[in-house]
């Protein structure tokens, strides 16, 4: 019997060179750890919709994995509204170089993204802010990444207010922030690259002047 890890594990290896992923055993076996820790803290903290193992693997990690190709060789990067830690986890998984701040409103989910952290033993590389972005300076990097902030949309422009000057913008969203994006001012640029498989979900990749 197919266990939810083997699944998920297997769904990994399956699709990753679609997503324009290479994932080594260690990385795998780390990923699979992830989830594991996140399906126990799920039920009781609700920190993503429930789906199947091939879905999260697909929907959720491989996504966000798409990141990884945009993010410069060492980067420090601001994780807003980290949630479950995606995107950010996954990649900091994938990529020893990168380091990392998540900024995270929820006092239960800073929980959970501290253990997680620990666990996966990343705690040196990777620091969790307990309040919401506007709230704070943001931190020093180089890259902002955000997947499930609520309300994005209305947010929108205080986060690319609040992102350090000439930093690199990696949104998730749907076909709605073309129009978002096209009209600001605040940017040099951008590019939206669509998930396999959907029409309607994008990595949006802004920079800022």
């Amino acid at each position: 019997m197919t266990t939810p890890l083997h699944e998920f594990t297997e769904t990994l290896e399956t699709h990753a060179a679609r997503y324009g992923v290479q994932l080594p055993a260690p990385e795998l076996l780390r990923l699979r750890d992830y989830y594991e820790h996140l399906l126990k803290w799920n039920a009781r903290l609700h920190l993503v919709a429930p789906c199947a193992p091939a879905e999260f693997a697909t929907r959720h990690v491989l996504e966000s994995l798409m990141a990884c190709a945009y993010l410069p060789e060492g980067a420090r990067a601001c994780d807003v509204g980290s949630g479950g830690g995606l995107p950010i986890i996954p990649c900091l998984v994938a990529r020893p170089d990168l380091s990392a701040t998540l900024v995270e409103a929820s006092t239960k989910k800073t929980v959970f993204l501290r253990e997680a952290l620990s666990h996966l033993k990343m705690q040196g590389r990777a620091r969790v802010i307990p309040h919401r972005f506007e709230q704070i300076a943001a931190p020093e990097c180089e890259v902002v990444t955000c997947r499930a902030l609520e309300s994005f949309t209305a947010m929108y422009p205080r986060l690319v207010e609040w992102s350090p000057p000439a930093s690199r913008l990696l949104l998730f969203g749907g076909i709605s922030f073309d129009d978002l994006m096209d009209g600001d001012q605040t940017l040099r640029g951008y590019e939206a690259v669509k998930m396999p498989d959907s029409e309607q979900r994008f990595l949006y990749v802004g920079y800022k002047k």
